[in-house]
């Protein structure tokens, strides 16, 4: 939807290895090639998160889990993308759809980025998205049932209204360790090309 704007795109997928196995990584090799046919070539960067994401989860509340995540993997995408040259983010969320993409959720995610953040599919519900991913053959992909780096410590009551002032705090307890597991993150990243067949 973006880039049928002439806009080039460069895509970051966040790893978790042993949780997410390596058909996980090849289902969004294969998203990636299924999108290249409309937007030309991606360059997919693979960032190995699964450090990061246990610090959060032995050190911040477990409500917290997913926001704080989020909120890491927006300033690890807004690296790559300065690096790159890109000028903007691009996700997938729509409001409401889970506990993360509450109106609070999308405010205190977008806190941590400098560089405006599009969301296409922001106003558009479940039925909207399927029928689109049908349209550019990606559904059937999308669907396979391979854990993504989200699901697996995802909490069992995610809080869905964050305060900023709140999710600050409990950062501050990954103080010892965070930038020694973001520049590791940053260092260790795979990029793999992909062409539009």
């Amino acid at each position: 939807m973006i880039s049928k704007r002439g806009v080039r795109i460069d895509a970051t997928y966040f790893h978790a290895p042993p949780y997410t196995s390596e058909r996980a990584k090849q289902k969004v090799v294969d998203l990636a090639k299924q999108i290249a046919k409309y937007t030309g070539p991606i360059n997919l960067h693979i960032v190995n998160f699964t450090d990061i994401q246990m610090a959060i989860y032995e050190k911040c509340p477990h409500d917290e889990l997913t926001i704080i995540m989020r909120r890491y993997m927006m300033k690890i995408a807004e690296h790559f993308a300065k690096q790159s040259n890109c000028l903007a983010l691009v996700t997938g969320e729509s409001i409401g759809q889970v506990a993360s993409q509450t109106m609070h959720s999308l405010y205190v995610t977008n806190e941590v980025c400098d560089m405006p953040v599009f969301r296409p599919c922001i106003g558009m519900d479940k039925n909207d998205i399927v029928a689109l991913s049908e349209k550019i053959g990606t559904y059937e992909t999308s669907i396979l049932p391979y854990e993504d780096c989200c699901t697996i410590f995802v909490a069992k009551h995610p809080v869905t209204k964050p305060r900023l002032d709140v999710i600050k705090k409990s950062e501050r307890k990954l103080d010892d360790c965070i930038d020694e597991l973001m520049k590791i993150a940053l260092e260790t990243e795979e990029v793999i090309k992909i062409n539009a067949h």
